[in-house]
């Protein structure tokens, strides 16, 4: 093949790969870079990842990123059964949403309050009504943590808590969603959960066979520790059986990464109260949306 004099100047390279793209394990250090950026406010995001990888029938959905011109990631998305998108520019929020739009199994879609708009109005289907909306403040501890009254019986859980921790856990969820996960999985959602006891992240005050404090290790990175599914039984209240739990697994959990964070409901006051009490900050806001 004949080639021209300005031909002969410049190597050849491959184009860079823009627009959508399924993520694989292969871009797992990219992805996870891209959203070491968005710092704290990736973190749940990044924990996924860090647990499951990229392809894994645990993530209920599949990566997609969006690459723009030059070929560098701009948005991130899990679609599936929980939607979750971090992206920097609006062609990556409407590049992603319309993917999401495919997914038929959608139970939620999560992102920051300032994208969601913008996410929404390239998902929704013409005359498509949000079915419920909440708004999660996303809320940091960092050291020094204030030390409370030591709890002896702080223990990771095992399946004998079982029996004790599924109806609280699935009580949370309904709050949460207005949907009692037991009611269209039951098998598969106390399978879950096992799962994350075996997992060894799953904390526990009980006694005599009484739960009196839980709290879920959702997800860790180096950067942070992500925790969920807390829970004080409402007859040991307002005696600092929380506090206590809290300050002392903050403190143990910041062996293996900067910070502790959390979500918690903008209209719960108690709690965000409770988690002020604590030392906890607010970071960020997030919107969710159940379909």
């Amino acid at each position: 093949m004949r080639i021209t004099a300005a031909e002969s100047w410049y190597p050849s390279a491959a184009l860079p790969r823009t627009g959508i793209e399924i993520l694989t394990n292969e871009e797992r250090a990219e992805t996870l870079d891209f959203l070491g950026r968005r710092g704290i406010n990736a973190a749940f995001f990044a924990g996924i990842i860090y647990d499951n990888g990229l392809e894994s029938s645990l993530n209920r959905g599949t990566f997609y990123g969006y690459r723009n011109s030059f070929g560098q990631l701009e948005g991130v998305a899990l679609v599936g059964h929980a939607t979750l998108m971090e992206a920097v520019t609006e062609p990556a929020v409407r590049a992603l949403a319309l993917v999401a739009r495919g997914c038929q199994s959608a139970h939620m879609i999560m992102c920051e309050e300032n994208r969601l708009e913008k996410f929404w109005g390239y998902y929704a289907q013409p005359g498509q009504e949000m079915r419920r909306a909440s708004r999660q403040l996303l809320l940091e501890l960092r050291w020094p943590v204030e030390i409370s009254r030591n709890v002896s019986k702080l223990r990771l859980a095992t399946t004998d808590d079982l029996e004790l921790l599924v109806p609280v856990h699935a009580e949370l969820a309904f709050e949460e969603s207005g949907i009692d996960p037991r009611s269209h999985d039951a098998a598969g959602f106390t399978e879950r959960y096992a799962r994350r006891i075996h997992q060894g992240r799953t904390w526990v005050l009980t006694e005599e066979q009484k739960l009196i404090f839980k709290a879920e290790v959702a997800s860790t990175t180096p950067l942070t520790t992500y925790l969920e599914g807390i829970w004080v039984n409402p007859e040991e209240r307002h005696q600092g059986f929380g506090q206590s739990c809290m300050s002392q697994l903050a403190r143990m959990l910041m062996w293996r990464a900067k910070s502790v964070c959390l979500f918690v409901n903008d209209e719960s006051e108690g709690a965000q109260r409770f988690y002020r009490q604590a030392g906890y900050h607010l970071r960020t806001v997030y919107d969710t949306i159940f379909l």
